[in-house]
């Protein structure tokens, strides 16, 4: 047994980390410090610092953490329009290196040599804060009880907790795991595990069902500067109130909806549903705007990295060197990124229909087909022979 004298331990006040939060204190013999982070999850932080003193925590730490989750994780992943396996837009992934850092922060504080978190021993969470861990506190000690207690699945879980007289958040009319944060609230694991079955209508939270949106579509116009959003018609907000207005704007038209087979970083694969309603907007209004502003070089480099962005993030590596390189190229080359999209909100769709730039590429001179402008169309003539060359050339060799 290492020489630990105080634990961090992220928590939730779920069943997991409640059950951990016993278990560490029992297992090491020292003082259990519950940190929680708020990422605008909502109301459900109302109860947390309770239920962590009643279950025997030293301290409890809750930080307001939600206007540098949007300013400083949220909105640089999205400037690099980071997109898992082209449909996840990395909810989770995202804020797990924000917690493992204000953890860490709380470790510093209190005198703590140990940090724990809640994630299994078969999931992304335990890479993603145990890099993070690492990256920024090496001589901190970790501590996964996933990977080291006996107790075999769920069921035993539940069991410990009785024993305890812990609460059981889990039950037969909510057979699935839930994590909710700013971005998204993702569903996973109990009837969500059969991949053929239809996610009941009932689990939805941020959205409403396609169908049942309103019959008139909602028309919004988002502004953004270098890059990044910062007004909703007009109206200036800061990042984590934009983000939250834009996800009861999309909730109520059904907007953000993603149901997905994912492979984890571990080599497995799983199966996810997600609602991200303001993500999903802002993804389309930024990318409106960059389509007028970018140079095409630049965005198709941009385009090329993305994937690989969304890999670093998705796997864990917030703070590694690579990512730090990636966002800085991604960074200069959103500065020209200032303009306006304007978008139609409608049972479940978001459709561009319109966009402006005050430095925009696009040159209506040029692209018109009156005559005009500083456009030759007979200087096209040797521009197609010229990249047509290698074709002709092949073409007379395969002739022979």
């Amino acid at each position: 047994m290492p020489n630990i004298n105080k634990i961090v331990l992220a928590y939730s006040g779920g069943l997991d980390t409640s059950v951990i939060l016993k278990w560490l204190m029992e297992t090491y013999q020292c003082p259990v410090v519950a940190f929680a982070a708020d990422l605008g999850q909502g109301e459900e932080l109302a109860e947390v610092r309770a239920k962590a003193l009643a279950t025997g925590a030293a301290e409890v730490y809750i930080e307001d953490l939600r206007e540098e989750f949007a300013r400083d994780f949220i909105f640089p992943m999205f400037r690099a329009n980071a997109l898992y396996e082209g449909a996840y837009l990395l909810g989770t992934s995202i804020a797990r290196p924000l917690i493992a850092k204000a953890q860490v922060e709380v470790a510093r504080r209190t005198g703590a040599n140990a940090v724990s978190h809640g994630a299994t021993g078969k999931g992304n969470d335990q890479v993603r804060f145990e890099l993070t861990y690492m990256a920024l506190a090496p001589d901190l000690q970790i501590i996964a009880p996933w990977r080291e207690w006996d107790l075999a699945g769920r069921a035993e879980c539940v069991a410990y907790a009785t024993k305890h007289g812990i609460p059981v958040p889990v039950t037969q009319e909510k057979p699935y795991s839930s994590d909710r944060n700013l971005l998204h609230i993702s569903f996973e694991g109990g009837i969500l595990e059969d991949p053929w079955a239809e996610p009941p209508k009932e689990m939805f939270v941020l959205t409403k069902a396609p169908e049942e949106a309103p019959d008139k579509p909602r028309y919004v116009e988002i502004d953004f500067e270098a890059g990044d959003p910062v007004a909703v018609d007009g109206q200036k907000m800061t990042p984590f109130q934009l983000l939250d207005y834009l996800n009861r704007l999309g909730g109520e038209h059904g907007i953000g909806r993603v149901d997905l087979v994912e492979n984890r970083y571990v080599g497995l694969k799983s199966r996810g549903v997600y609602e991200t309603p303001g993500g999903t907007i802002l993804r389309a209004a930024h990318q409106a705007v960059e389509s007028l502003t970018l140079d095409r070089e630049v965005m198709h480099l941009r385009d090329s990295l993305s994937p690989r962005y969304a890999e670093l993030v998705y796997y864990g590596y917030w703070f590694a060197p690579e990512r730090y390189a990636l966002q800085a190229l991604i960074d200069e080359a959103q500065k020209p990124v200032t303009g306006t999209a304007r978008l139609k909100l409608y049972k479940g769709n978001v459709t561009v229909v319109g966009r402006k730039a005050p430095k925009s590429l696009y040159r209506p001179d040029l692209v018109t087909f009156e005559a005009g402008g500083d456009y030759q169309q007979a200087d096209a003539t040797g521009f197609i022979r010229l990249n047509a060359l290698r074709l002709k050339i092949r073409a007379k060799l395969a002739e022979g």
